[in-house]
């Protein structure tokens, strides 16, 4: 796309599953923005909640669209379904819980005319708890020191970028937005449903793709305990889903040459030290399952 023309409206996809009142509450950030060249679809992956379906079925804006399974397809396979279903310049897979900021659209539009030769934008980012209040767990804590440190949007790409990720992921998947074309030359891995995300964005970035992290804060992600990773995390499948996923990166890396990228994979320290800041959790669980796969991933090569 050339800098010189304007992309047509950010299309924003919802793959939803969860609290009704939540997802109302997103889909009106959207609607508060500040540019109105937005379109926003709710696709419902088969929620049993009816009233989902009356709600946006009473929507008269034209911008705002709902459309549900016909079958419950998975976390993976629907934001695969949200992925075939784009067909502007610039896309998003919001998050059916987080806010957008008023000024995020205009912001993401200016930056998508700034940086032509960027796929993948990444904006700041707040956290907030169930009740919308700002805070600062641990985890994002740690992902704001991993991030790189910048005071105006900078454009990151190849080995540098993917060594940066693969030593810790400090990307908020739901805040990202793609340009449309190059993210549909891939696909979401439907086997890594809670690391399909870093997966994404390094086949990008492997495949010759360039992001652009920006510090004007225009996105609240809201973090809690329901989510999936977190039940992942009880049971066990976000380990060995990691595990499996950066053995597999450490050899991709190896293909594209890049050296530091691929040992970055295979050292993959934050996510063995996240798996220690879970011991207690396990203990308290006093599941002897839970605390193998907590400590075989913590020391695991």
């Amino acid at each position: 796309m050339s800098a010189s023309l304007e992309p047509s409206d950010l299309e924003i996809f919802i793959p939803y599953w969860g609290d009704p009142d939540l997802l109302y509450a997103t889909v009106e950030s959207v609607r508060a923005q500040d540019d109105p060249r937005w379109t926003v679809t709710v696709v419902d992956d088969g929620y049993p909640d009816r009233t989902v379906a009356e709600h946006f079925a009473a929507e008269d804006d034209p911008r705002i669209r709902y459309r549900r399974n016909e079958e419950n397809l998975g976390i993976a396979a629907n934001f695969q379904r949200c992925l075939e279903l784009a067909g502007g310049d610039a896309v998003m897979f919001l998050g059916s819980d987080d806010l957008l900021e008023p000024e995020f659209v205009s912001r993401s539009r200016a930056l998508l005319m700034k940086f032509p030769q960027a796929d993948v934008f990444q904006p700041g980012v707040r956290v907030i708890d169930a009740d919308g209040a700002t805070i600062s767990p641990l985890g994002d804590r740690v992902k704001g020191w991993l991030t790189p440190s910048v005071r105006e949007p900078v454009l990151l790409a190849g080995e540098e970028l993917a060594a940066s990720l693969l030593r810790g992921n400090w990307l908020y998947w739901p805040s990202l937005v793609f340009r449309t074309a190059r993210v549909k030359q891939h696909a979401f891995r439907q086997d890594l449903p809670i690391i399909l995300d870093l997966a994404l964005v390094i086949d990008l970035v492997a495949d010759g793709s360039s992001l652009v992290l920006d510090p004007a804060v225009t996105f609240a992600y809201r973090r809690h305990a329901s989510s999936l990773s977190g039940a992942a995390l009880r049971d066990g499948t976000r380990f060995a889903q990691d595990r499996r996923y950066f053995a597999e990166a450490a050899e991709q890396m190896q293909r594209v040459g890049w050296t530091r990228a691929r040992r970055a994979a295979q050292r993959r320290w934050t996510s063995r030290l996240h798996a220690l800041t879970f011991l207690p959790e396990a203990a308290r669980l006093r599941d002897a399952a839970v605390l193998r796969q907590v400590m075989m991933h913590a020391v695991a090569r």
